[in-house]
């Protein structure tokens, strides 16, 4: 089990992004989170097993959001705690 801090870039705000992330979550199995931040990236974390993650993000960008992402930056970060599910943050 691991989990990653990823920031994507480009057009990710106001083409329903965060929503369509969530949507494509259901098909793995990936807990954690994603939010709009206020410089116009967006920002997610997200764990579980690597190549489920992998999978997960290759799928990401293969869907229609995937081109509305111009740079991606990723880290490894702690398992989250206290997380169920996948959520949209405010």
């Amino acid at each position: 089990m691991i989990a990653r801090h990823y920031i994507f870039s480009g057009r990710v705000q106001g083409v329903g992004f965060r929503f369509a992330i969530k949507q494509l979550t259901k098909g793995f199995d990936v807990i954690g989170s994603v939010k709009n931040l206020d410089d116009g990236r967006v920002e997610m974390y997200i764990q579980g097993e690597e190549e489920e993650l992998d999978e997960f993000i290759e799928e990401m960008h293969d869907s229609p959001v995937g081109h509305h992402i111009q740079e991606q930056e990723m880290h490894a970060v702690a398992l989250l705690e206290g997380v169920k599910g996948f959520s949209i943050e405010k």
